[in-house]
């Protein structure tokens, strides 16, 4: 009995241990569904609510699994608490509660949902278009902001709520109604954005001015250009309509043709170290390199530029300053598996043959 009665006293010394939290933050979409109505995941929903802003969205970049601070509480500075739809803030806690109201049905995780859900709604423009700050920041914050995904996140995120089904099949009929012509008003402010060069569809900018649709400046290192990256998701987003109108075909279809003209070869992005043994990154021939898209392309001329903070753009990697080259994406694949997997798939769900013309559908 004493060696068992040993592991019993070892496994009652770990208890403490083992009730701290075991999912991360990072994790908190990714649980088997029954992990929802645990008191881990309760807590982690407290957690949540505790960040909510009183317009109803969530700050970006935090950790909503460790409850605030005090001191975070008590600063109130724009970028540090603002609500926003940036890095996957607000989307990503919606998605969350969504989950939790679902496994639970408690009142205050479906209230808390509900007025993070108002807030998005809210926050869109007449045009269609989402600032990246609402109430509204002043300076580039007020363009509709396709940058790192926000907009389709919150498109995404409105469309899976409009079907009323899990886990958001508790939502109100009335909520879903918005949300779908929400969702409708922000994919024609998509077709309104999109670039046309020489009469020809091509891709979007980062982020459009709200007011005229024309692409935008955002900080000095994001130039008004064509985006090799964000372009993508929204295309992607474009694909995953069921029922796709003669103009979002030829939305896609221009800027998979788009992708094609631009991409580039030869070329390998890497990380490596400067003279100084500190983080940089570079471009080095390879023809055994995967292919590559350059995160901005020159209006215009196609050509892919590179800017630092001075606000001055140049067309090769190794001419701006080091600490932009290494905390900044230049380049990136993201569009292959767009050209290679999705739009293939996507001319076969619409029963499109090779010459993009219709096949079978009437």
């Amino acid at each position: 009995m004493a060696p068992l009665l040993r592991i019993a006293f070892a496994l009652l010394a770990c208890a403490p241990l083992l009730l701290q939290a075991q999912v991360n933050w990072n994790r908190a979409l990714r649980q088997p569904a029954a992990w929802y109505s645990t008191a881990e995941a309760r807590g982690m929903a407290d957690s949540v609510l505790q960040y909510q802003t009183e317009s109803g969205g969530w700050p970006k970049n935090t950790d909503f699994s460790d409850p605030p601070s005090d001191e975070f509480l008590a600063d109130h500075a724009m970028d540090h608490r603002a609500a926003t739809i940036d890095n996957n803030a607000t989307t990503t806690p919606l998605r969350f509660l969504a989950r939790i109201v679902t496994a639970t049905g408690d009142k205050k995780y479906r209230a808390a949902f509900e007025h993070g859900f108002d807030y998005v709604l809210a926050a869109q423009y007449p045009n269609g278009g989402w600032p990246q700050y609402y109430p509204l920041k002043k300076g580039y914050y007020t363009h509709i902001t396709y940058n790192d995904n926000a907009m389709v996140n919150v498109l995404t995120l409105l469309r899976d709520a409009a079907k009323n089904e899990p886990p958001f099949a508790f939502v109100d009929a009335d909520r879903r109604a918005r949300a779908s012509s929400a969702v409708a008003k922000g994919i024609d402010c998509i077709l309104h954005t999109q670039v046309k060069e020489d009469g020809k569809l091509t891709v979007w900018c980062a982020q459009h001015d709200e007011t005229t649709f024309a692409p935008a400046w955002a900080r000095n290192f994001e130039p008004p250009s064509l985006s090799g990256g964000e372009s993508v998701g929204i295309v992607k987003f474009l694909m995953e309509i069921e029922q796709p109108s003669p103009e979002v075909i030829a939305a896609v279809d221009g800027a998979v043709a788009w992708f094609e003209k631009v991409k580039i070869t030869g070329l390998r992005y890497e990380t490596c170290k400067d003279s100084e043994g500190k983080k940089d990154r570079r471009v080095v021939p390879d023809p055994e390199a995967p292919v590559l898209w350059a995160r901005f392309y020159e209006l215009g001329t196609d050509r892919p530029i590179f800017i630092g903070r001075d606000k001055v753009i140049r067309y090769a990697l190794s001419e701006i300053e080091r600490e932009r080259r290494a905390g900044y994406g230049y380049y990136n694949g993201s569009a292959a598996s767009l050209l290679k997997t999705n739009y293939a798939g996507w001319m076969k769900r619409l029963h499109r043959g090779d010459d993009g013309k219709s096949s079978s559908r009437s």
